[in-house]
């Protein structure tokens, strides 16, 4: 009997799935078929895209009149390549509305045309015979009488190449001064050990609130942090949360307890006995004082670049890295906004330098303060929202971005 275990699983990173399971965000097979929510307005605008096409002044002054889809692109990627600006991929979708249905499944050896019609443009991909437009392209495979697997892998093609972000997912967290606190510290290792590494045993507590216990339901792996700096704002000073860098990961072996004795002078006394860690990842050699941090939920996110829906106005507060100042193109940064402020994962923001102040000597007896317009420096797009700040790439860079540099809306 033979088995034919090839699906076509509907999903722009699931391509990525065993990077991201790596990284422990994900289960190691994406073993369901999952479609990416579409947003409303990315829906309208690729509507209004299908009827009149795109304005030929919107499109990139080399769009070429067809393109071959080939392995390693990205949709962000073909959108410049067609678009003046890339985060309006929706319309590059519209263009083509009637074959692509669904947006994420563009393939590997797919040919794009554009056609021109007056001053408009619009998209379509060429069929081969007996092929749907969206169906990836398929090969003649000979069955043989015996059982055949396949990973459940798609070939479509994803947004945002994920190896720019995949490996910072697991490393530097996010969290309040209150929980910060809180958070299980290593307080011995055995034989006196001053740094940690994989396969070592250590000891940790829990604060008196929340003590490190091994009861059914509660977390059994955690993430390891130190040096959790303050991100404060730039313009106020204020303190929006605590940057934790991440050293490794360790698995609770015995949780916290108590044991009772008696001192010398034949007094009751109650110790309190350690919980038992083993650390069973390294990034870095990891120590006494350093906190613990539940792993998070696995789960597979969507990166699709679009504008924000409302008016985002902020500031970049730190450039993610040891004693670095200025961040470069596909390099990670810290926004002052969040998910209070409406920031979700996907959103790309304008990075604006800010304009020099200046004394104006050119007018005869004065010297007049001026300031020059802050101008437009790049791209960064979000990828992991807080609740006050976010983290996000630098798609675009004109020159360094430094801390401090404004962010808004792109036009």
């Amino acid at each position: 009997m033979t088995k034919n275990l090839k699906h076509r699983p509907a999903g722009v990173l699931c391509r990525a799935a065993a990077v991201l399971a790596a990284a422990g965000l994900i289960p190691a097979v994406c073993a369901w078929a999952q479609t990416y929510p579409v947003l409303p307005a990315q829906k309208a605008a690729a509507e209004r895209a299908a009827q009149v096409g795109v304005p030929a002044e919107d499109l990139a002054p080399n769009a070429p009149d067809s393109y071959t889809v080939k392995s390693g692109d990205t949709l962000w990627a073909i959108a410049g390549l067609y678009l003046k600006q890339p985060w309006r991929w929706p319309e590059l979708w519209g263009m083509n509305l009637q074959q692509v249905r669904d947006p994420h499944r563009i393939y590997p050896g797919q040919v794009l045309l554009l056609d021109k019609v007056g001053n408009q443009a619009r998209l379509r991909i060429a069929e081969a015979a007996g092929q749907g437009a969206d169906a990836p392209p398929t090969e003649t495979v000979r069955v043989s009488p015996r059982t055949r697997y396949e990973p459940l892998v798609d070939s479509a093609l994803p947004a945002l190449s994920p190896g720019a972000i995949e490996a910072f997912l697991a490393e530097p967290i996010i969290v309040d001064e209150a929980v910060l606190l809180k958070a299980p510290r290593i307080v011995a290792t055995q034989e006196g050990r001053v740094m940690l590494s994989r396969g070592d045993r250590a000891y940790a507590l829990g604060s008196a609130d929340t003590p490190l216990l091994d009861t059914p339901g509660l977390p059994t792996d955690f993430r390891v942090f130190r040096n959790a700096r303050a991100l404060k704002d730039p313009v106020t000073g204020t303190v929006l949360g605590y940057e934790a860098q991440y050293a490794g990961k360790a698995r609770l072996v015995r949780g916290q307890s108590t044991s009772e004795s008696v001192t010398r002078d034949g007094k009751p006394q109650t110790d309190l006995v350690p919980a038992t860690i083993d650390i069973v990842a390294a990034k870095e050699e990891m120590r006494v004082g350093d906190r613990l941090l539940p792993e998070p939920p696995r789960q597979l996110l969507s990166y699709t670049p679009h504008a924000p829906q409302r008016q985002v106005s902020g500031s970049i507060v730190s450039v993610y890295g040891n004693a670095v100042a200025n961040a470069a193109q596909s390099q990670i940064v810290v926004i002052n906004r969040g998910t209070a402020d409406g920031i979700e994962s996907g959103h790309v923001l304008a990075i604006l330098k800010d304009g020099a102040r200046l004394i104006d000597r050119t007018e005869a007896g004065l010297r007049t303060p001026i300031k020059l317009p802050d101008e437009r420096n790049g791209l960064l797009m979000v990828f992991r929202p807080f609740e006050k700040l976010s983290y996000a790439l630098v798609l675009q860079i004109t020159d360094g971005v430094k801390i401090g540099d404004k962010i808004t809306n792109p036009r």
